[in-house]
């Protein structure tokens, strides 16, 4: 009885964790946009990868040394991934906004999930999504092709980091590869960064907003994920992260002021419910896939 009251309870904490994760990440976002007047989003993603590189590298320790070739690669390719990642992110929330653009990144781990399982029901949810994105993107005169062009992208990105995930974790132990990537793509973005800095001048207000994104969106989000992963199940994580397109939504209207017509709104639930679905397929999705829908990124 004892151990199911703290199976119980445990499992209460790991999805209020989970969920404080994917608040902090979005919350972290729009910090990071509100920064954009001083600094631009190529700033703000600067110092986010430094913040979180100073944070994360300390803490894994990775011994980079001892990597070997095989292991590399997928290592440099990931710290490549993380920058377009973010950058495209940022330059899709500039020009469509946080809601839009946190959506259309979601379709990447989408379409990781569904293809792992290529079934009648994958192909349903894949359609769901589609008429998401359509719903979102509504081709007209005053549709900013870029910007959905950006999260598209973005969304790529995040599917090639959760692939490379996979294959970093069967060949470097706990999370050092990830750390080790991270590192690798701040030392990419620092001469940006030290670039931005002097040519710009940011005021304080736009540095604090773009240190709070490297905190709220890479190193809360990142430990709040490994708890969680330890009290509930990487399908349930992924499931609950689902949610991320919804709080973008009501972050970006709330704090950012941003407009969304019912349309959208519309294209956001059909998004995130072909999500929900496509992890809730009856044959059942593979435990790497699942996880690596929900997992978030540095």
């Amino acid at each position: 009885m004892i151990n199911t009251q703290r199976a119980g309870s445990g499992r209460i904490a790991g999805i209020a964790t989970a969920l404080g994760g994917a608040l902090s990440n979005q919350l972290g976002a729009a910090s990071g946009s509100l920064a954009f007047p001083g600094m631009g989003p190529l700033g703000v993603v600067a110092v986010r990868q430094l913040v979180a590189a100073m944070i994360l590298l300390p803490v894994v320790r990775p011994r980079i040394r001892d990597l070997t070739r095989a292991q590399w690669w997928p290592v440099l390719l990931l710290a490549l991934v993380f920058g377009i990642m973010n950058l495209t992110l940022y330059l899709a929330v500039e020009r469509i906004g946080l809601g839009l653009a946190v959506t259309l990144e979601f379709c990447g781990p989408l379409a990781v999930a569904l293809l792992s399982t290529r079934t009648r029901n994958s192909a349903i949810c894949a359609a769901i999504a589609a008429a998401g994105v359509m719903a979102i993107t509504r081709p007209q005169p005053t549709t900013d092709y870029l910007g959905v062009g950006l999260g598209l992208i973005a969304a790529c990105s995040w599917a090639a980091y959760i692939l490379l995930n996979r294959t970093i974790g069967s060949r470097i132990p706990g999370v050092e590869g990830t750390a080790t990537a991270t590192g690798i793509s701040a030392v990419l973005f620092l001469p940006i960064g030290v670039w931005i800095l002097i040519t710009t001048r940011p005021d304080m207000f736009a540095l604090v907003c773009a240190v709070g994104a490297g905190v709220l969106a890479s190193t809360v989000p990142f430990v709040a994920d490994l708890i969680a992963l330890r009290k509930i199940p990487a399908h349930l994580f992924g499931i609950l992260m689902s949610i991320n397109p919804v709080l973008a939504a009501f972050i970006g209207a709330i704090l950012l002021h941003e407009e969304l017509g019912t349309i959208e709104w519309v294209g956001i639930a059909l998004i995130v419910a072909a999500n929900t679905a496509a992890l809730l397929l009856p044959c059942g999705t593979p435990r790497d896939a699942t996880a690596g829908a929900g997992q978030r990124r540095d």
